[in-house]
């Protein structure tokens, strides 16, 4: 009997967990659905608005940005870009939904200082991510699109005319990689920080391995990126200023941890000294 009513108790903790987890979900997902259906509406201004960066890098390259055209050549394509475009959207716009129920179900395991530890990078991440999609939109979007428009062959003293006509898929496809790229790329003081805190990483670890780290960025750079030299270092520099501020970082964690584990070492041997006083004094005076 005892066995039966120790299995309900254990069972009913792993019930509330998954019921919260399934709330969890549905306000996650319910916020996505609704952000999606928002930016599938407006997806055509939003494109647009991406396309932007190609008019002034047509602009850069002395030609007239008022003329820039984009095709698809499937009846579908731009209806799936579109929807493609709905959905990426959708998770940017609704990504403080998402974070947030993500922390609510995580939050009740916690200690009250590791939720405070917490949030400052919850709030950080989604920060650190525009400003990488910022980067991208007005600086290396403009500056790929330069460097890829310069490889046309157009006017009158030309033979053969060779223009740049993008498709909608694949240039929504770049900027979409790019985005992600640079978007991913600033995490990394986020996730070094957080390790920097577990104990997983330290600072002298992390400038010890600063040669393989530019190696690596540069490898990630051409794997995540066009082939093409712009892009390739205009994502690898970034990541190696971001792997030097995350030293940084863990320095200021470790000099943080080691003057609190001196207040507390302080701390402890005060108290040892007043109850070595107070014994004393009781032997002293044993009456009182």
């Amino acid at each position: 009997m005892s066995t039966d009513d120790d299995l309900d108790k254990s069972s009913a903790p792993l019930i509330e967990h998954l019921i919260e987890l399934r709330t969890r979900l549905i306000w996650a997902l319910g916020g996505f659905f609704v952000a999606f259906l928002i930016c599938f509406f407006f997806a055509k201004p939003l494109f647009n608005m991406l396309v932007q960066p190609f008019q002034w890098a047509t602009a850069w390259a002395g030609l007239d940005a008022s003329k820039v055209d984009l095709i698809y050549t499937a009846p579908q394509e731009f209806f799936f870009t579109q929807i493609k475009l709905g959905m990426f959207g959708g998770i940017i716009l609704a990504f403080p939904l998402i974070a947030t129920q993500v922390y609510k179900f995580v939050a009740p395991g916690l200690y009250k200082n590791e939720r405070s530890a917490f949030l400052p990078f919850l709030i950080a991440s989604p920060v650190l991510f525009l400003l990488g999609a910022a980067l991208v939109y007005f600086f290396f979007t403009p500056m790929v699109m330069w460097f890829f428009l310069s490889m046309q062959q157009i006017g009158p003293d030309q033979e053969i005319q060779i223009s740049l006509l993008p498709r909608v898929s694949e240039y929504l496809g770049l900027i979409m990689t790019l985005i992600l790229a640079f978007g991913l790329v600033f995490q990394l003081p986020v996730v070094t920080t957080l390790m920097a805190r577990v104990g997983l990483v330290s600072a002298q670890g992390l400038a010890d391995k600063r040669k393989w780290a530019i190696v690596i960025a540069f490898v990630v750079a051409a794997v995540l990126t066009p082939p093409d030299p712009v892009s390739q270092i205009g994502l690898a520099l970034p990541t190696i200023l971001l792997y030097e501020i995350s030293i940084w970082l863990a320095r200021r964690i470790e000099a943080t941890r080691e003057r609190e584990q001196r207040a507390k070492e302080a701390k402890e041997a005060a108290e040892e000294a007043n109850e070595a006083a107070e014994a004393a004094k009781q032997q002293v005076n044993p009456a009182e």
